[in-house]
């Protein structure tokens, strides 16, 4: 139930008071900047705080404006994302980058409706942005926010459902505070991650259990009401690692797949899990470095985990005499450490160098 107008008074007042006394001194908070704020937004989807906070100082040391940004490589933005996952968002980033600059004139538009009309900007970023920056009063609603409202006011809708955004939304709208949105947003949107976490609250110490509905009917744990995700579809990558001398053969994956725009080695991939590389259909390439060069299978599995996939990781090395002369896949070319320490790379290829004292 809503409350009416002067219990509303108290849930800001009571949440701004929460929030001035337990807030993380997060670096984008201290700033109105909409290119610092947006980027922060971008770096943070899908990534915790600790993990994306150096990739933000990183990004604003090369790039300190969206100018700098727009005037970059591709390459090279990708390269600094590494690590990161979800490469989509680097790449949308530095294309709404360049947007801004060409159409915009380098300043961001000041409305949350322009603004979600930027590649890779949803409502919940535009939001964010509208309100931190230039005081738009319109709610930013990530997961954290549709949490405690849940919660607070019993709504069982499940989040993931075509209503539920529409829904939360009305609600959002009469609850922000019209004077000090920013701070509100803020606001909200900490106090779902330190508060209003998603397993087992300290609803001992929470301001609004006089009007919460999850804490008066022990529904902490049931709410919000979230469907099942999508089924993890499993993978299997067979990776052969061609060295001539202190060169790798490497290519850029360019199909509409994972990693596009990042570099990885020959790949075959199998319908499972596979020890032996005999055990393979049968490639033209492979059969070839095999009689001129030399095998070495890599022991460790690998495991990696992305959003509805996992990949079965195996890698093997050939090394081919510096004399001997092999064929290419036409999109494949030899580079040596340097240029390799430059390339941008999923992290799974860095981590396997690295362990294999490739790189250092």
């Amino acid at each position: 139930m809503l409350p009416d107008h002067l219990q509303l008074l108290e849930f800001n007042t009571k949440l701004k008071s929460w929030y001035l006394e337990n807030h993380r001194p997060l670096l984008w908070r201290q700033t109105t900047d909409p290119y610092k704020i947006w980027l922060s937004e971008i770096i943070l989807q899908q990534t915790r705080v600790a993990q994306g906070t150096p990739y933000y100082e990183k990004f604003l040391i090369n790039y300190p404006t969206v100018f700098d940004l727009a005037a970059a490589d591709e390459r090279d933005v990708l390269r600094l994302w590494q690590g990161l996952g979800y490469y989509s968002r680097a790449r949308n980033m530095h294309h709404t980058a360049r947007h801004i600059v060409e159409e915009w004139e380098g300043k961001f538009p000041d409305s949350a409706v322009k603004l979600a009309k930027l590649k890779g900007l949803g409502a919940y970023t535009a939001a964010a942005i509208a309100s931190f920056a230039f005081g738009e009063a319109v709610p930013a609603i990530d997961g954290n926010v549709y949490r405690v409202m849940s919660r607070l006011f019993g709504i069982f809708t499940d989040i993931l459902s075509s209503g539920a955004k529409s829904e939360f939304t009305n609600l959002a709208k009469e609850l922000i505070s019209k004077e000090d949105p920013a701070t509100y947003n803020q606001a909200m949107i900490e106090f779902g991650a330190l508060q209003c976490v998603p397993v087992s609250p300290n609803c001992s110490v929470c301001p609004f259990t006089y009007m919460c509905y999850a804490y008066e009917f022990n529904m902490q744990n049931k709410l919000p009401v979230k469907m099942k995700k999508n089924a993890v579809k499993n993978r299997y990558f067979n990776y052969f690692i061609l060295q001539k001398g202190e060169s790798l053969a490497m290519h850029e994956r360019l199909k509409k797949d994972i990693w596009k725009g990042l570099y990885d080695f020959y790949l075959i991939e199998s319908a499972g899990d596979i020890n032996n590389p005999d055990d393979l259909p049968e490639d033209r390439f492979l059969e070839d470095w095999k009689k001129k060069g030399q095998l070495r299978q890599v022991l460790k599995e690998y495991t990696h985990l992305l959003t509805h996939q996992r990949l079965t990781v195996r890698f093997w090395w050939i090394i081919i005499p510096e004399d001997e002369m092999i064929e290419l896949p036409e999109d494949m070319a030899f580079y040596d450490n340097t240029q390799i320490e430059e390339l941008p790379k999923p992290i799974l290829m860095d981590t396997v160098l690295k362990e294999e004292v490739f790189l250092l």
